[in-house]
């Protein structure tokens, strides 16, 4: 009997992804190829970004398909094609992979099918973890552009808290830039905190929350202010930690106000150990669900996955 694949593709503004799911929501490949961004800048412009995903996709698809068992079939082929599953969403970079996908449904005589970039995220997460058949939850989507808590019910997503401002992912890429981290920073910051063994008091203003919201524009200056002037570890333990007390106060407003226990992380910053760790410490009562990191960051298996739910119901 032939193998089964869904096969998706995730073009962000961080990361080129293809991956391969079977039948079961195996994961056949996850493959991920992140963007150049030249040291010292914090991102890419979209035109600048679609060109890279046209360059990297062809490789990545062609390793794709050399995963698949020979005789196999790819019953879909499925892409994110805008950030939010709400009209109006829309970024160009995605169209990389809508066009690449399009064609190559085309070629296959298969289905194509189109999620969003945030249902890919809590999808890849969700699939493999305890509240995979909780019908209602609260999803956070922490990323470099995105900072949402939002209200999961069967097929609709609400967006209830979040920052109102730059995202945490901003935050963290705005200070490991101006520290001479490399883009995207987030990991070699959360390392970094994590390495520090001072207890010193923190010096950084509380991120107050109300009814679920944030600003971090403030801590953001706040800490472009302090570099100089405090070990760098330091500053970024610092931050780390009222970064972590807030996610702390939202889901605790948010718990209140929704009667939810169960909570589910997904999106790059949610990979990180320092905010996980300090999270499953502080609120042992609550149903805390992190996905494997790998999951965590941009990647296209949420998106085959979605696909996979579509056509193999």
């Amino acid at each position: 009997m032939d193998s089964h694949y869904s096969l998706g593709i995730d073009t962000s503004n961080y990361k080129t992804s293809v991956a391969v799911i079977n039948t079961e929501g195996d994961i056949i490949c996850n493959l991920q190829k992140y963007l150049d961004v030249k040291k010292g800048e914090r991102g890419l412009r979209q035109s600048a970004a679609l060109f890279q995903h046209v360059n990297n996709l062809p490789a990545l698809i062609q390793t794709a398909f050399a995963s698949i068992k020979e005789g196999g079939k790819v019953d879909c082929v499925c892409t994110s094609a805008r950030p939010r599953p709400v009209e109006g969403s829309y970024m160009p970079v995605f169209n990389a992979g809508v066009s690449a996908g399009k064609m190559l449904a085309a070629a296959l005589d298969t289905a194509y099918l189109a999620f969003s970039h945030q249902e890919g995220h809590i999808e890849a997460v969700k699939h493999d973890s305890p509240l995979k058949d909780v019908k209602r939850i609260v999803s956070f989507h922490f990323s470099g552009g995105t900072s949402e808590a939002l209200l999961v019910e069967e097929n609709k997503i609400d967006i209830v808290g979040g920052s109102k401002d730059l995202a945490f992912g901003q935050v963290l890429d705005r200070v490991g830039v101006a520290l001479g981290t490399a883009f995207p920073c987030g990991q070699e910051l959360d390392e970094l905190a994590l390495s520090c063994q001072s207890s010193t008091q923190n010096l950084l203003p509380k991120i107050k929350c109300a009814d679920g919201y944030i600003n971090l524009s403030g801590i953001e200056t706040k800490c472009q202010r302090m570099i100089g002037e405090c070990n760098d570890a330091v500053l970024v333990a610092m931050l780390f930690q009222r970064l972590g007390e807030s996610i702390e106060e939202m889901i605790l407003q948010l718990h209140k106000k929704y009667r939810i226990n169960d909570f589910l992380f997904a999106g790059g910053v949610s990979a990180s150990t320092y905010i996980r760790k300090m999270l499953r410490s502080d609120l042992p009562q609550l149903n805390i669900c992190f996905g494997e990191p790998a999951l965590s960051t941009d990647n296209a298996v949420g998106i085959a996955r979605l696909g996979g739910k579509k056509i193999w119901p």
